[in-house]
């Protein structure tokens, strides 16, 4: 009744819906329904028939109504509405309700649905809270259902009725009285609900299951009802249930209880003593019948009589037959209580068979799952059994075998069994009398249970119970010895192992119940254990005597487990029978067997005994038998002689049994030998040990001593003590016991030994050795394994078996020597520092481990360590011990690595011991660094540094282990004192090494070092002051570092002196590889890793991270150590090893400079300057100066300056300005201060005249206000910016005063002046370097003057020009002319013009006429070697050939580009604007020279990529020499790329035409794929590489070769070889350059980096071919030719390789799905690329926006290349797609497709076909592109058909469906044909659709014309490459496709005809 039913309940006449249902109830009863029968009877007609009263409030009558309707929404709504109504009507109002509410209150209560009958309760609260009191006048139509409605099987409805009844009545006395006052109609109520049956409750309208639940519910709340009922009515007022506090008896409980007791008997013998519902299948109705017969047997037991005892007791007596949990609480109630009340009932039943048969069923069942109801209540239930009813011996033994054949070890509800089972045994002994008569029979029952039921079954099954067992077992079945590194001895251990193993509490509830019998059994009578006793001892010694190896489920577990438990539960409530009576005997008379066993179990046996009774009471047990022989028997009553006697027996007995040699019980005696120990006896106990185990010995006397095992145990015994002393720390029980303390177990003899051990030489003795091998496993220390060494050794596993095994490794094992001081100094991990021996002892054990660390340290093959080890020897140590060979040292070496390994926490106690502790540190780290080292540089040792090398790389794992453990919080735990003398050895021996190792690799070193540095940073600065001081340490003055700028910190201030002397300015390429450089190369690194704030800036802060509330403490925090002078340094230094200023250094300084660290106020960057500007105005007049380029300076122009100081002054100024890092005030500043120091009084300071220039061309730019175009020449008002013009002006009135260039017979002055003049002028590209204009306004004075300066050149150029041989005057003519063409053209006239553009052209072709010379070199070289086999020889000349010793031409042609760049942007403008028809510019021969000059400029393109070509046919180190020279002159090739985007078709022509006939071994074809390919590719160079090969005319003659054309073009005739087309690949190939890359396995690709540049190529060259493909008509040959190529010869799974850089997985997202859904940008990036592509037909747009190549540039590119694969070859792409066999994959991809790619793709090919024009009056075409829909139409004759096209969603990737919708005249065999022919042309159509559909026409035409169709594929057109059939057979004559014919060859493996098998 409880549960809701869902949809599938519901019938066709149990509706839903409220007003269908009401609808299907006859009108004369719809206010009834089966609510309306309460009993046999239908209520008052009246109530049920009538009407609202007129008084009820029509909206109340409406919600009465809908409490009708059958539908439970309804009715809850209503109710909700009543209630909210019911707040707001007064009491006389609602009052008028109540008679038709209680109507419908008793139908509602009977409701199937919870939540209304809940609502229901609720409502009829708050009515009561409105009504109150006159309420009365209805109580008693109410009462009963009310209390009926207190027992609903709901918990939720039956507490909201008892609420309601609260509420009515709040006090327990009112409601009492207001009971028993209706206890008539309540008990009509009930009887007439017991009466029900289904067929009166029966309702069409309820299913039938909903119908019998309603009627369970209703019987069984009713029965519960009645029971109550009768409690509180009949029974005495002090035992009513729920009315207990009622006191005195009501007024009307006489009466009451007389009607109750008249209608019991009544409805008893109704319902014929309910009988019948005790056979209800319900178990709610089985249950509250036993409720109401035990209300029966309580209140109206007089209705129990002779007529029907007898059934009722076979009911009653036998209801153990109940299998419902549910029912057996009320079941037990009632046996137990008839039982008791009715004992002679026992008489009138068959016992045996009515009774104990089903009990004993009850009980193998295990009470059918109601163990915690039931067998509480078996005591009880043998209680209240007659004795005379049962056979008191058999019934108990029946019982007992029963119960316990009803137990589950796996059942949580054990314990209550064994409870039960106690109680019930323990009663049974108890209460024997009662069914025996006699003291012998009574003991006889009694010995009987203890030996059948005790013994026989619990005692039995517990020996028998698999107990898991706490250790493991070894190769010969032996079991080990899991205890010894345990507390055993403290047997608390133990239990926590017994609560693991047993984890739902089986075994320790089943041992507790046989302890508490045991302990029941003393209590009653003692006797009774004897027969327990002797069976246990029996057991014991047959487990001793019986082989561990032997299986068998009885073990020494299952005893120790249970003398475990007699602990818990017997020994500590003070009893003492454990020990007297079971224990202590059996251990006795074993004693003698266990000593000669080799047992752990046995021993540990006794080791638990110790711990659980005492040591002195069980040795008082032990050796009582034997105590003759030591004078008297052990007397407990004399306590000293008591421990007199048990420190003799200790010393006499236990001490040389538990100290013999090493087997498998040695862990466990030395467990009882710890066991053993006493408070009162400690010291003696543990002298004896120490004494005894140390005098059988001298330990490291010599090598190879006796082999005995006394040290190796007491090596044991001392891990278990630190391992109890560590388990005992800090708890207070244990505070006051000896041996709780580490200075409890000090000796003298421990002291003695451990320095013996540490100062002991190999060959180490086996004693030794097995005693240090016991100590390596601390953790499983119970263990002992003797291993042979072995030189790969890498530490001892996690646990070792407890056994020894004899061999002469033992003498050779020094890593086994490594833990002889383990035990007993302590100190592995941090929270043990447990040590046995004296602070004297521990420095002695250290000076040893660090001196045998030492040596071996020395023994190095790297210089550097071998110094820092002198320098590490200890000031008391004369000398270094000598030791013999290296396998000595390494034998010493692991030993002090085993000690310090378990050690090392005790070297925070030892900080005062100068140099000890930073030895042994410095060493391990040396160790560490040098094992690192070979493993890095093993190819450059030689063989016998490698040899020694391996020796020590497995010594040096060990070493690194150690490292990790000691991690940087121990390191930084040291004190202050020994982290700064261990970083001052690690600097130092740091710095070493950088400067003595000059034949190991540069790049690894330094790697290397760098790391090193790191970690000494990491690990001892416990702050950044720290740190700082060791980084001053580390970069601090020696005689190799630092080469130009030296720090000076002698005055206190951190300033910085230049240092030169010893420098030549000359030898920078020099230095670049100078072993010098190491430590440029070294402080780069660093600066990489720690950031400029940390090593440069010397940024001390509190916050190593900056976060938003640490910001403002960094910007106001102080730099105490700015290194300004090392930023000067690297700058200087300008490249090294690994890194160069420019690459690494000046970005990271940028970085720093933008950051949050770096604060206005902040000197540093000043500081650098003006150590830079000091050293480039003291060193500016030495060496070579380079000519000031006129274009803004790079990078490239910097590299070619020689001196350091001026070429890092202006690379820094460089980046800080154009950075925006430094504006116009700092500018100024410079530029005021270079003035002031170019005039000193009268004297022009030559060295600041030099350097002014190219300091200059930086700070022209923020001097200056840029040029816009649209303000026009505006210049400064500022008093600055005159200034600056004057200043400008007057250095060009100098300037004009000098002799023209031609006349020039000296620079000095007078050039830097003109360079000066120059660099004022710059020329900045404006949106790329294809673009360049004026950098700056000037005035118009400056234009004249600087027009004056050029045509003074002009005037006297010519031959006096060329005549001049002065290296820079042609330089400065070039300068001078691009300075004049950006900023005075609009001056200049035609012979300005031709002046400028003859010298162009002249600078350009020698530049042209150099490199052709190269290329042809290059040729040279390259034939020349093809003969020889000599590489080296070759690569030498190759390098030789593209060396350009004057690169004089090439910097004039640069010049010249960036002039002719000018020239080409004026030209073009002056072209569209509508200029003066006088303006210079407008002259049409200019056309002409621009093209001679483009062509020149081709020809340099040309030549060099000749030249790369030609390298590259020879080997790829030749083709990297070639083009890694092109990167000397950057700025160059990417002016030459700009004018090759640029030029004309027409100069492409010619220049093409003239590399052709210059006769090359590789063509211009060659030479621009070997630039696009470039090993060393330049972006600029491979963008115009593509431009020149995707256009004409040189497009068509990249991709087939030469001797293919003829395929392309020709067509092909019936009379040729059919042999030439069984291949189309043999006869048409495409260039090997492209080929090479399109056919590149795609695994290979796959497999590679995705910005790899193979990857970026194979992208490239299928751009082009798809590119090419777009150009080609559709139907041309060649296009059909090249895609056939693409489907046979180019692995269509090259598809994966783009699809590997498109995110699929973010396209399978639900909300990416839809169109229009916003993408994350890398996404979106990508699907615009493919959408663009497709749209637009090119990807030209991701070429030229590739490079710099990154991971998103590659993405877009990849999803272009695919859009256009989509858009170009379609029916490649779909077959890729359809060989997916990833779900997952190939969801993502149709996804991507049909969002992205689809769309625009199906658009174009409907828009394709529509404008398409068939020409045809058979055929025609229409479109709906609604429906993505063609439908065709074909007509001839009186034949036609009409084919539907439709194209899916995912096109192309999902294939076109083709259908035929009307055919007229064609037979259904034709039919289908033409619909396959269809469906085969346009899915293999690579290509427009349009196409594919003319195609298919075309086929039709054909075969309508009589075109004999190919028997292979039944098509006149082939469908792929669209031929006829024309290869015929000579005999049969059929005619055949030729790919059909191939194909038909290729899988029959026959070369016959296919129709007549004649020879073909």
């Amino acid at each position: 009744m409880g549960r809701q039913k869902g949809e599938a309940a519901r019938t066709k006449a149990r509706p839903s819906s409220s007003s269908l249902a009401a609808s299907l109830v006859p009108s004369g009863a719809a206010a009834v329904g089966f609510g309306g029968f309460v009993g046999s009877s239908r209520l008052d007609a009246s109530l049920a028939s009538v009407d609202a009263s007129p008084d009820i409030d029509g909206e109340v009558s409406q919600y009465l109504k809908r409490l009708g309707r059958k539908d439970p929404t309804t009715k809850l709504k209503a109710l909700a509405s009543l209630s909210a109504l019911l707040k707001q009507k007064s009491a006389k109002e609602v009052l008028a309700i109540v008679p038709q509410w209680t109507f419908e209150y008793k139908k509602l209560l009977l409701d199937y649905n919870r939540e209304v009958r809940r609502a229901t309760h609720e409502t009829m609260t708050n009515l009561i809270h409105v009504v109150g009191r006159d309420l009365a006048l209805h109580l008693k139509s109410l009462m009963g259902p009310w209390w009926f409605s207190q027992f609903d099987p709901v918990y939720e409805v039956s507490q909201a009725a008892k609420r309601s009844l609260q509420v009515a009545f709040p006090a327990e006395e009112k409601r009492l009285d207001a009971l028993l006052l209706c206890t008539n109609e309540v008990f009509m109520y009930l009887e007439d609900n017991l009466k029900l049956t289904h067929q009166i409750m029966s309702d069409k309208a309820v299913a039938l299951d909903e119908l019998q639940e309603m009627h369970q519910q209703v019987i069984s709340s009713s029965l519960q009802a009645l029971a109550t009922l009768l409690d509180v009515v009949v029974c005495l007022h002090f035992e009513r249930p729920g009315f207990e506090n009622i006191s005195s008896e009501p007024k009307h409980a006489s009466k009451a209880r007389a009607t109750a007791t008249s209608y019991a008997e009544k409805l008893f013998s109704i319902h014929k003593c309910y009988l019948d519902f005790l056979k209800s299948q319900s178990p709610a109705i089985r249950s509250a019948t036993y409720s109401v017969l035990t209300s029966y047997i309580k209140n109206i037991p007089h209705a129990f009589n002779e007529g029907n005892m007898k059934v009722l007791g076979t009911a009653i007596l036998g209801a153990f037959q109940e299998k419902d949990p549910a029912c057996h609480s009320s079941m037990w109630e009632a046996i137990l209580l008839f039982s008791r009340k009715f004992p002679d009932s026992w008489t009138t039943v068959n016992v045996q068979k009515t009774v104990l048969n089903r009990i004993w069923n009850f009980l193998r069942n295990g009470c059918f799952g109601s163990q915690q109801v039931s067998y509480p209540a078996l005591i009880l239930f043998l209680d209240s059994v007659p004795p005379t009813a049962i056979v008191g011996e058999k019934f108990f033994l029946e019982f007992f075998q029963n119960l316990w054949a009803g137990r589950n070890p796996l059942h949580s509800s054990n314990k209550y069994l064994f409870l039960a089972f106690k109680e019930c045994f323990l009663w049974g002994l108890q209460n024997a009398s009662r069914y025996f008569q006699g003291l012998d029979a009574v003991d006889n029952f009694r010995r009987t249970l203890v030996d059948k039921i005790l013994l026989k079954i619990l005692w039995h099954d517990y020996l028998l119970f698999v107990i898991p067992r706490n250790e493991e077992r070894d190769g010969s079945g032996k079991s080990q010895d899991s205890y010894g590194g345990s507390s055993l001895p403290f047997h608390k251990e133990a239990m926590k192992t017994l609560d693991f193993n047993d984890p739902l509490g089986y075994v320790q509830n089943f041992g507790k119940c046989i302890i508490e019998i045991l302990s029941g059994i003393v209590s009653l009578e003692p006797d009774l254990l004897l027969v327990f006793c002797s069976t246990f001892e029996e057991n014991c010694l047959d487990i001793f005597q019986r082989p561990e190896d032997r299986e068998s489920p009885v073990s020494v577990q299952h005893i120790i487990k249970f003398l475990l438990l007699a602990d818990q539960y017997a020994v500590q409530k003070g009893e003492t029978w454990p020990l007297k009576r079971v224990m202590g005997p059996m251990l006795a008379k074993s004693f003698q067997l266990i000593k000669t066993l080799d047992s752990p179990d046995t021993v540990r046996l006794i080791v638990l005994a110790a711990s659980v009774f005492g040591p002195r009471k069980i040795v008082r047990e032990l050796v009582g038998a034997e105590s003759s022989s030591y004078g008297c028997q052990l007397n407990e009553r004399n306590e000293e002689r008591d421990l007199e006697q048990f420190l003799q027996v200790f010393k006499d007995i236990f001490i040389p049994w538990c100290l013999q040699k090493n087997s498998y019980s040695s862990g466990a005696r030395l467990d009882l030998l710890l066991a053993l120990l006493d408070d009162h006896c400690f010291a003696e106990q543990w002298n004896s040990i120490i004494t005894h185990a140390t005098s059988l010995e001298q330990i490291g006397a010599g090598p190879a001593t006796e082999d005995t095992s006394y040290i190796s145990l007491l090596a044991l015994l001392l891990e278990k003590i630190k391992e109890e002393t560590r388990k005992r720390k800090g708890r207070t029980d244990f505070d006051h016991r000896q041996g709780s303390h580490p200075d409890h177990w000090h000796h003298e003899l421990l002291d003695s030994a451990a320095v013996a051990i540490a100062r002991s030489c190999p060959p180490f003795g086996t004693s030794h050795v097995r005693f240090l091998c016991c100590l390596l496993a601390f953790i499983a220390a119970s263990t002992l394994l003797v291993v042979p060494f072995n030189p790969d050794f890498k530490g001892w596993p996690g646990h070792v078996p407890d056994r020894v095994i004899s061999g002469a490794g033992l003498a050779s094992n020094p890593q086994a020597v490594g833990a002889v001081v383990n035990a007993v100094v302590g100190g592995s991990l941090e929270d043990d520092q447990t040590s046995f021996v004296t602070r004297t002892t521990l420095i002695l054990i250290f000076e040893e481990v660090f001196m045998k660390l030492l040596a071996f340290t020395m023994d190095s093959n790297f210089a550097w360590i071998k110094d820092t080890c002198s320098s590490l020897i200890l000031e008391k140590q004369d000398a270094m011990p000598g030791y013999k060979t290296s396998v000595d040292l390494l034998a010493r070496a692991h030993f002090a690595l085993e000690v310090l390994d378990g050690t090392f926490f005790h070297l925070k106690t030892l900080s005062d011991e100068s140099g000890l502790v930073p030895g042994i540190l410095a060493a391990i780290f040396l160790l560490k660094w040098e094992c690192s080292l070979a493993a890095v540089l093993n190819d450059e040792l030689d063989d016998e540094s490698m040899n020694n090398t391996k020796a020590r790389s497995a010594f040096g794992e060990s070493v690194y282990s150690l490292r990790c453990k000691m991690n940087n919080q121990f390191m930084k735990s040291l004190s202050i004192n020994t982290r700064k003398r261990l970083g001052d050895i690690l600097i130092q021996s740091i710095r070493c090494a950088v400067s003595k190792e000059e034949e190991l690799d540069t790049d690894k070193f330094t790697s290397l070092s760098c790391s090193w540095m790191l970690e000494v940073l990491e690990s001892l600065s416990q702050d950044q002051v720290e740190e700082q001081t060791f980084l001053d340490q580390f970069l601090s003055k020696s005689t190799l570092w630092p080469l130009w700028v030296v720090p000076d910190n002698s005055n206190g201030k951190r300033s910085a002196t230049l240092t030169i002397e010893s420098v030549s300015i000359n030898v920078s390429g020099i230095l670049y590889a100078s072993k010098k450089n190491k430590f440029v190369a070294l402080s780069d690194k660093l600066i990489s890793e720690l950031g400029i704030n940390r090593i440069v800036a010397g940024c001390v802060s509190h916050h190593q991270t900056p976060s938003k509330d640490s910001i403002e403490e960094l910007l106001t925090s102080q730099y105490l150590y700015p290194r300004a002078w090392l930023a000067a340094e690297l700058l200087c230094t300008w490249k090294w090893q690994g890194g160069s200023a420019s690459s690494t250094f000046l970005p990271l300084l940028t970085a720093y400079a933008k950051s949050v660290y770096y604060s206005p106020e902040d000197s540093l960057l000043d500081s650098i300057v003006d150590i830079l500007l000091e050293g480039a105005l003291v060193h500016g007049g030495n060496g070579e100066m380079s000519s000031v380029h006129a274009c803004a300076t790079s990078y490239d122009d910097l590299e070619i300056m020689e001196e350091p100081y001026l070429r890092a002054l202006v690379a820094l100024f460089t980046t800080l300005y154009e950075e925006n890092l430094w504006g116009k005030e700092k500018a100024t500043l410079h530029f005021k201060l270079l003035l002031n120091k170019l005039i000193i009084g009268e004297t022009l300071n030559s060295n600041c005249l030099r350097i002014f220039p190219p300091i200059m061309t930086v700070l022209i730019r923020p001097l200056s206000i840029v040029s816009d175009e649209s303000r026009g020449n505006v210049l400064s008002d500022s008093a600055e910016g005159n200034y600056i013009h004057d200043t400008v002006e007057d250095w060009l009135q100098r300037t004009l005063s000098f002799p023209p260039l031609s006349a020039w017979q000296t620079e000095g002055d007078m050039e830097d002046l003109f360079q000066l003049v120059i660099s004022c002028y710059p020329v900045r590209p404006k949106g790329g370097v294809q673009e360049l204009i004026a950098g700056r306004n000037i005035s118009s004075v400056e234009r004249d003057l600087l027009l004056q300066l050029f045509r003074k050149q002009r005037h006297v150029a010519g031959a006096s020009l060329a005549a001049n041989k002065l290296p820079n005057v042609q330089m400065l003519l070039s300068e001078l002319i691009v300075v004049a063409v950006g900023y005075c053209w609009t001056e200049f006239d035609e012979d300005d013009w031709e002046f400028v553009l003859y010298r162009m052209r002249c600078w350009i072709e020698s530049a042209v006429v150099m490199m052709e010379e190269v290329a042809e070199n290059v040729n040279d070289a390259t034939t020349n070697s093809s003969n020889s086999d000599n590489l080296e020889l070759a690569l030498r000349n190759v390098e030789h050939s593209v060396l350009v010793q004057n690169p004089s031409p090439i910097k004039l042609a640069r010049n010249a580009l960036v002039a002719f760049s000018m020239f080409c942007r004026l030209l073009g403008c002056q072209k569209i604007e509508d200029a003066d028809i006088s303006n210079p510019l407008r002259t049409e021969r200019w056309d002409l020279i621009k093209d001679k000059v483009l062509e020149g400029i081709l020809r340099l393109f040309f030549s060099t990529g000749a030249a790369e070509a030609i390298a590259s046919s020879s080997c790829y180190e030749a083709s990297s020499i070639v083009a890694l020279a092109r990167l000397d002159h950057p700025h160059f090739w990417e002016l030459v790329a700009s004018s090759v985007v640029e030029s004309s078709p027409h100069a492409r022509d010619k220049a093409i035409k003239s590399v052709e006939l210059w006769g090359l071994s590789k063509g211009p074809i060659s030479s621009l794929y070997a630039i696009l390919f470039s090993s060393k590719p330049v972006p600029s160079m491979q963008f115009a590489a593509y431009v020149l090969l995707s256009s004409e005319p040189v497009s068509h003659l990249a991709f087939v070769r030469e001797d293919a054309s003829s395929f392309l073009e020709g067509n092909i005739t019936d009379n040729q070889d059919s042999s030439r087309y069984m291949s189309l690949e043999d006869n048409v190939r495409l260039r090997e350059e492209i080929s090479y890359m399109l056919e590149k396995s795609p695994s290979e690709i796959l497999e590679m980096d995705f910005l790899a540049p193979d990857r970026v190529n194979m992208f490239l060259a299928w751009s082009l071919l798809l590119s090419h493909l777009l150009c080609l008509p559709s139907s041309s040959p060649a296009r059909e030719i090249l895609v056939q190529y693409v489907q046979d010869s180019v692995n269509s799974a090259i598809l994966d390789c783009f699809f590997q850089h498109i995110p699929l997985e973010l396209f399978m997202a639900p909300n990416l799905k839809k169109r229009d859904a916003e993408l994350p940008a890398g996404v979106s990036d990508v699907a615009t690329a493919a959408n663009h592509a497709i749209t637009t037909n090119s990807v030209l747009f991701f070429v030229e926006s590739l490079w710099p190549v990154t991971p998103e540039k590659m993405a877009s590119f990849a999803g272009a290349i695919v859009g256009l694969m989509l858009r170009i070859l379609p029916a490649y792409v779909r077959g890729w797609f359809s060989n997916i066999r990833d779900r997952s994959t190939s969801y993502a991809i149709e996804s991507f497709t049909k969002a992205w790619c689809s769309p625009p793709l199906i658009t174009n090919e409907l828009t394709q076909i529509k404008k398409a024009s068939f020409s045809d009056d058979n055929f025609s075409v229409s479109v709906s592109k609604s429906a993505n829909e063609v439908v065709a139409t074909y007509t001839k004759d009186e034949t036609g058909m009409d084919l539907v096209i439709h194209l899916p969603a995912s096109y192309p990737l999902r294939p076109v469906d083709v259908d035929c919708t009307r055919s007229l005249g064609i037979s259904e065999l034709k039919r289908r044909k033409w619909i396959m022919s269809m469906m085969l042309f346009i899915r293999n159509q690579n290509g427009a659709l349009a196409e594919a559909i003319r195609i298919w026409k075309s086929n039709f035409d054909k075969e309508f014309e009589g075109v004999e169709e190919c028997p292979i594929c039944y098509s006149v057109i082939h469908t792929a490459n669209h031929s006829l059939p024309r290869l015929a057979c000579k005999t049969c004559k059929h005619k055949f496709h030729s790919a059909c014919l191939y194909k038909w060859f290729s899988t029959s493996h026959k070369s016959t005809c296919p129709l007549c098998q004649s020879p073909f």
